[in-house]
């Protein structure tokens, strides 16, 4: 068995499969389908300073080879969150980790710094694909200010490791992970979702109640390789790969194209084990082209 553990930062990774925030609850919902601990880490889904309902429905579309999502970044909040989900999940053998969200750099640093304080959250992942209210509610994460602003907050106020998620909605993405990459970032994540729309041609109207939507599935994956490829070789932290991966082949391409670990999201929806289809299928495709460690193939290409 080849060795599969990475490390992101000050963060160790039993191996590189993680699963995507949004698309995978707390991980307590999956727990009779799979072995929690058996992958390297849970990106627990979007938390907010303060409790949102999301956007209404109809929230969810299925499109070829994808989806589209509006949900809205619904969660009770970070205090519900320590004081109620936290308990459950501080025990479970793998890196918790959480991704936060907000609507100014104040509210990212106040809801990262009361997740500081959780002693078995070891990481955060900053969601700046939210709009920011105070600009007009443009994206923080489609400028390197609006990107950096958010970073160098939450920096200032939050001491583990720091992943930050980059929107793929921009002109020149390593540029922007550069700019978060000098606030602090201790590693990026991409890509978020692509902005999509569907409509229902006999009804005259779009499927989302807010006409657009997140789009996901192995429809992006050409997209996220490519950007994932171009940040991996504009900075020097780690990136984590995501967008479309439904099994090892995918998971492999990412790792290749430099990624140090993966997250599966939509595909989780139709296969609820298969992060640990892709962990297995890695250490099988390894073991059969004579590699001692996934660091081997690594930013290969």
């Amino acid at each position: 068995m080849a060795r599969l553990n990475v490390k992101i930062a000050d963060l160790e990774l039993k191996n590189p499969v993680m699963t995507a925030s949004g698309t995978f609850g707390y991980g307590l919902e999956f727990a009779d389908l799979m072995p929690l601990d058996g992958i390297g880490g849970i990106i627990v889904k979007g938390t907010t300073l303060n409790p949102r309902e999301g956007n209404d429905y109809p929230r969810m579309a299925e499109t070829a080879s994808g989806m589209l999502n509006c949900v809205g970044l619904q969660n009770k909040g970070v205090d519900y969150f320590c004081k109620h989900i936290y308990p459950q999940i501080k025990d479970i053998d793998t890196n918790m980790i959480v991704n936060v969200s907000g609507s100014s750099p104040e509210d990212y640093a106040e809801c990262a710094a009361r997740i500081d304080a959780l002693d078995n959250i070891p990481a955060i992942e900053l969601n700046i694909s939210c709009p920011n209210v105070k600009d007009g509610g443009m994206a923080f994460g489609v400028t390197c200010a609006g990107a950096a602003s958010v970073v160098k907050a939450v920096r200032q106020r939050y001491h583990k490791t720091l992943i930050v998620k980059l929107s793929p909605n921009v002109t020149d993405i390593a540029e922007i992970a550069r700019a978060v990459e000098a606030e602090g970032a201790d590693s990026v994540s991409l890509i978020n979702t692509l902005m999509g729309m569907a409509i229902d041609i006999e009804k005259r109207k779009t499927l989302l109640s807010i006409n657009t939507g997140g789009l996901s599935g192995p429809c992006v994956k050409p997209v996220a390789l490519r950007m994932v490829w171009q940040v991996a070789k504009a900075v020097k932290i780690p990136v984590i790969g995501l967008g479309g991966i439904s099994c090892a082949k995918d998971a492999i391409e990412f790792l290749m194209a430099g990624a140090t670990a993966i997250e599966i999201g939509t595909a989780n929806f139709l296969d609820p084990a298969i992060s640990i289809k892709v962990r297995d299928g890695i250490n099988e495709w390894l073991d059969a082209h004579g590699c001692q460690s996934v660091s081997e193939i690594i930013g290969v290409i």
